[in-house]
Formats: C-alpha cells, structure tokens, sequence
C-alpha cells in the first residue's frame, strides 16, 4: 500500500498490552499516546503455518481497536515456530518445559508480524529470525521456569531475560525476537505519515 505524507499532530496507539512493545518504542522517541489492548481469538486454525497465523493475529488486532481521527494504531504478534508447529505462551509451568525441551539445541524461527492502521488503511509486515537454543540440561530448565520469566512469553522464554544465556546465536532481527522489529515498525509508521524525526534508514 502506498505511503501517506508526514502529517504532524498524530497521536501514536499502542494496540498491545506488550511492556516489552513500549521499552522497544522508548528506544526511538516514541511514547504512545494510549493504550488499548484488543479482545480476540488467537487460537491457529487447523493446519496454520506459523508465519501465515502471525500475519493474521497481527491484522485482527489491528482491526478490533476503534480509533478516532488523528490517530495511528500500532499493533503486533509473536509467534515462535519450530518447523510448522506454532509455539505460543505456555499455559503453564509443565507447558513451558516442554517448550523448552523441544527447542533445546535446535533451531527455531521467530517471527513478528506488525500492523499499522490509520483509518480503513492497514500497512503490514512480517519479520522473521532465526534463533539458535543450546542444548539445556534439566538444572538449567527448572532454575528458568522458578524465575516465571517463561510466562506471557511466546514459546516459553524471552531473549531479553534470563534465557538470553541459552541464545548463542541469531539470524535477523534482535528486536523483532523481543516482540517489535523497530526498523521495519519505523518504516511502517512513516509509510501511515506519522513522523519519525531523526529517523534513520
């Protein structure tokens, strides 16, 4: 979808309940004007492949947010892959280990679909990295899981927290692995005209 021109006196939406969303948007000056945490489904359809599903969630949120003139909703999902199989937040304890267990020393991807909307136009884009776990012994399991890191997380763990130690390797986006790739999620908020000053390409 073509960009829109800057437009000044835009208020930013966050569409995402996310803290990690708004340290992520801190990072490049912006302090959403509000909060409104959309109410839908995330269950994946039978037989959804992971990035199809994030591309989905990312855009049913950003569609369930009501938003008044003047304002630009941004909106995200993270979705952890291993293969076709879509990892999301554990339930539980027991869930989360498990998680952990299937993506000891092996490779995952991440991906982080993000959508822009402002009035009936929507800008979309999914980022996708690929993470490397190491090989986790059961010690290394529980001590995590007793830190309650796991929970909310998508996949059972976040970079940016204690399981940072289990990552040795990335491909891609550090951000969009946190839950916001910040290049791509600036590109799409100038695209929708909200300006991003001092921005760089």
């Amino acid at each position: 979808m073509s960009a829109l021109p800057p437009e000044s006196g835009l208020r930013l939406i966050l569409g995402s309940a996310s803290p990690r969303r708004r340290e992520l948007l801190a990072q490049i000056g912006l302090e959403p004007a509000d909060i409104r945490p959309p109410d839908i489904d995330e269950t994946p359809r039978q037989g959804e492949l992971p990035r199809v599903y994030a591309a989905r969630i990312a855009r049913e949120k950003a569609n369930a947010v009501s938003l008044g003139d003047g304002e630009v909703l941004l909106c995200a999902d993270t979705t952890v892959a291993l293969g076709r199989r879509i990892m999301g937040k554990p339930v539980d304890a027991a869930e989360a280990a498990r998680f952990l267990h299937l993506l000891s020393g092996r490779r995952h991807t991440v991906i982080t679909a993000v959508a822009v909307r402002r009035g009936d136009r929507l800008w979309t884009r999914e980022v996708e990295t690929a993470v490397k776990m190491k090989r986790l012994s059961n010690p290394e399991v529980n001590a995590y899981l007793a830190t309650g890191d796991w929970q909310g997380k998508a996949g059972g763990y976040a970079i940016q927290g204690p399981a940072g130690a289990f990552i040795p390797w990335i491909n891609g986006s550090f951000t969009g692995v946190v839950g916001l790739p910040l290049s791509e999620t600036a590109g799409l908020l100038t695209a929708a005209g909200f300006p991003l000053y001092g921005e760089t390409q």
